[in-house]
């Protein structure tokens, strides 16, 4: 593979996106302060989510009425923010846990591993205090968190940030993500590779349309709760590794075999779904609280 070559400006604009937003802000109201292109996507993310427990609660398809489908959007997104904004740290910047930088959640930070082991923390605890259990709050919490990966992602291509390797090949869909060398001339910047976009399809979209199906067309979550939640962690990583490939590592340190943290850190959710697939596989239905 040979890198590509030089080409003047307007033939690089003509053939492929140039990323120049240089703002997070979808409206600013002063300087540094507005409403973020992120924050947004959360706001979205839970108003969404809130659709799908509400529906689930009235089509008779969720152990909750439809107030505690409230109560548990609350708990999830307070298992979202906290476990995303640790695990940011613990995970990628141990070093900053301790210090002011943790605090300043305007200049982002968040893990989405993390945000996954939040969310079983708070699955656990209102699976307990609404005797509703576990495993089935389980799959229910599986079939909306993509909706959330979807819009997260988009965020990500829409920041400039989290952008894919640089791509050695003439493909139409590159991208030339002036934030990935702020400070080199636009003809000088290698196209990369939109790698937020593949996640959002992959992570998002496509683990969206898979879940939902399994969880309208079949019996999974009475006859095997924790199925489904187990088949969402299976997928997510696979559709993790699968966009690692094309992803710029976040940060230069690798771990074990040189795989890069987004890679290595799957291999825990793959432990953890198949674990829980072949727990569900062992339960009756009957047994399924707790």
């Amino acid at each position: 593979m040979t890198t590509l070559p030089l080409q003047p400006l307007a033939s690089l604009t003509r053939r492929y996106f140039v990323h120049d937003w240089d703002r997070p802000f979808l409206v600013e109201f002063g300087r540094g302060i507005g409403i973020h292109y992120y924050g947004l996507a959360y706001v979205l993310a839970f108003v969404i989510a809130a659709w799908f427990l509400v529906l689930y609660s009235r089509r008779g398809r969720s152990p909750l009425t439809r107030d505690q489908s409230f109560d548990f959007l609350f708990a999830l997104v307070l298992g979202v923010m906290v476990g995303g904004r640790l695990g940011f740290f613990l995970l990628y910047q141990p070093e900053h846990l301790f210090s002011w930088t943790f605090f300043k959640v305007w200049e982002g930070g968040m893990a989405s591993h993390g945000g996954f082991v939040g969310v079983a923390v708070a699955t656990i605890w209102y699976g307990r205090t609404s005797g509703a259990g576990f495993w089935r709050l389980a799959d229910i919490a599986a079939t909306i968190t993509p909706s959330g990966l979807l819009l997260g992602r988009i965020a990500n291509f829409i920041n400039g940030e989290l952008w894919g390797k640089k791509i050695e090949s003439d493909v139409p869909w590159a991208v030339i993500f002036q934030s990935s060398e702020p400070n080199r001339p636009l003809h000088l910047i290698v196209p990369r590779h939109p790698s937020q976009l593949y996640e959002a399809a992959l992570e998002g979209l496509v683990l969206l349309g898979y879940l939902q199906l399994r969880f309208w067309r079949s019996r999974i979550t009475t006859d095997h709760p924790g199925h489904l939640g187990g088949e969402f962690l299976l997928g997510y990583a696979i559709a993790r590794v699968i966009c690692e490939v094309y992803r710029e590592p976040d940060f230069d340190v690798s771990l074990i075999l040189g795989l890069s943290r987004g890679t290595f850190y799957s291999i825990f959710l793959v432990a953890a779904g198949v674990g829980m697939i072949a727990w569900s596989r062992r339960r009756p239905a009957a047994s399924s609280k707790g």
